[in-house]
């Protein structure tokens, strides 16, 4: 137990500093918003490209570890969506879905697995996150899109869909990074250099931006504590645990990516389902108590998952 806390504590221990620096009034209102644009526009991105670069393309082919992360993350959303649309409009029913299967990878994911696995868990965690941050995020915008302007849209959506990815920084970093082994080519010493320092800054600019996400958006009147609830239960427990079934029983994957593909599936909910919310004008306090709640449980999920696989 001591060990998994030793590897847990110092990721959200930053995440309540930056809770805490904004509670404190050291940071003003703005900080959330221009340190997650840092993390996703500049530091992430070059992270990504670092990894992918002088990556061994066998460390990221994993088909086995992309179906069962994938699948687990779809299942847990489609649930969710199927769950949600007895009593919510479709646009609402993907907001909860996407509560329900977005793990955080990108932000708490990277510092996570590093601490707890070590540098060869960083190619699974940049696999996980692409499913996550781009494949994911666009089914979701589709069926947000789709449910609010219904089959009148479906070019437009295809096209909206299709741009935003093309303009993701998440997607293109890497994409870029792996046209270097792809060609053969070494990365010029100064690239590389720069990359390696503002890639060095992502992980802990990322879980205070989370902090700070947190002391900002503190769930309103209009939240709906038993749906909250529900998809916090399904992101915590029903994620890693469908996750876990198909790694062990369907795919058969090592022990060693079993466990990092667990890991990731069990975080909490990313910031991504709030920014869809807000930006549609989706009713957002009760995605937001969502991520609130969730990360906050997974301290004690997290933690009790690895004492318990040692």
């Amino acid at each position: 137990m001591l060990a998994a806390l030793s590897a847990v504590l110092p990721v959200f221990a930053l995440i309540f500093a930056g809770w805490l620096v904004r509670r404190l009034g050291a940071l003003g209102p703005q900080a959330n918003s221009e340190l997650s644009r840092f993390v996703v526009y500049l530091a992430l991105p070059a992270l990504l490209f670092d990894i992918t670069a002088n990556a061994d393309w066998a460390d990221l082919w994993r088909p086995g570890f992309v179906a069962a992360f994938g699948l687990g993350s779809a299942l847990t959303f489609g649930f969710t969506l199927a769950l949600r649309l007895r009593t919510r409009p479709l646009a609402d029913a993907a907001i909860d879905g996407l509560n329900a299967g977005y793990a955080n990878t990108g932000f708490i994911g990277f510092p996570l697995a590093l601490a707890a696995v070590g540098r060869e868990a960083l190619a699974p965690t940049l696999i996980a996150t692409i499913l996550t941050a781009c494949v994911l995020f666009a089914l979701a915008i589709v069926l947000i899109e789709s449910g609010l302007h219904a089959e009148a849209g479906r070019r437009r959506t295809a096209a909206k869909v299709g741009a935003a990815l093309l303009r993701n920084p998440l997607l293109i970093a890497p994409v870029l990074g792996a046209l270097f082994p792809l060609v053969g080519l070494a990365i010029p010493a100064p690239l590389e250099a720069f990359v390696r320092l503002i890639g060095a800054a992502a992980s802990p600019c990322a879980l205070v931006a989370v902090g700070l996400f947190l002391a900002d958006r503190r769930a309103g009147r209009r939240a709906d504590l038993g749906s909250a609830a529900l998809l916090v239960g399904l992101k915590l427990a029903a994620q890693p645990a469908v996750t876990w079934a198909l790694a062990t029983r369907v795919f058969a994957l090592s022990p060693p990516l079993t466990h990092l593909a667990v890991l990731l599936a069990a975080l909490p909910t990313g910031t991504g389902p709030f920014m869809l919310a807000e930006l549609y004008r989706r009713e957002a306090d009760t995605t937001s108590l969502a991520v609130l709640a969730s990360t906050i449980a997974s301290v004690a999920t997290i933690t009790g998952y690895l004492a318990l696989t040692g």
